[in-house]
């Protein structure tokens, strides 16, 4: 198996420039808002809701630092929880702009729909110890470290029945 150079660029950065222009064709600078939006609003408020676009002005007009207007932050949110976020835009707002460091967002706006989620992982039932043990004897006799470590989460994982 062929290891990467050192030179290799990590993924992150090749991530971001395939998905860049997706989010900039939603308003967004950057993809990181989506991926720190829990961070921003608190984990309570990233269950209910999360941000899809960003509107900025027609008029681009500037303020002293050559900053553009503060733009619209459109936000999906579900059922109910929309009047409790409804009164909670202020802090919001606040803290997408302390996050970014300047007046970005001057207003949100609230469309309610569901929200696109991962589905989640339901917990791996306990491994039998045997099981276990049969899986620690086989990589045993490898000398490779990772590889050794590598195998042993694969063997774990498929007797568990569920490999990842």
């Amino acid at each position: 198996m062929a290891r990467p150079k050192p030179s290799a660029k990590p993924l992150a950065d090749l991530i971001g420039a395939c998905v860049g222009p997706a989010f900039a064709a939603q308003g967004f600078a950057s993809a990181d808002i989506l991926s720190v939006w829990p961070g921003i609003v608190g984990a309570r408020l990233a269950d209910a809701c999360q941000p899809v676009k960003l509107e900025w002005p027609r008029r681009a007009r500037r303020d002293a630092e050559g900053r553009p207007e503060p733009g619209t932050l459109v936000v999906r949110v579900e059922g109910a929880f929309a009047l409790e976020l409804q009164h909670l835009a202020p802090v919001v707002i606040q803290r997408v702009n302390a996050h970014y460091g300047w007046a970005c967002i001057g207003k949100l706006v609230l469309r309610q729909d569901r929200l696109h989620r991962a589905p989640r992982r339901k917990a791996a039932p306990p491994l039998d110890p045997a099981r276990r043990g049969e899986v620690a004897l086989a990589v045993s006799r490898i000398e490779d470290d990772p590889l050794r470590d590598a195998l042993d989460r694969l063997g774990i994982a498929v007797v568990a029945g569920n490999p990842r």
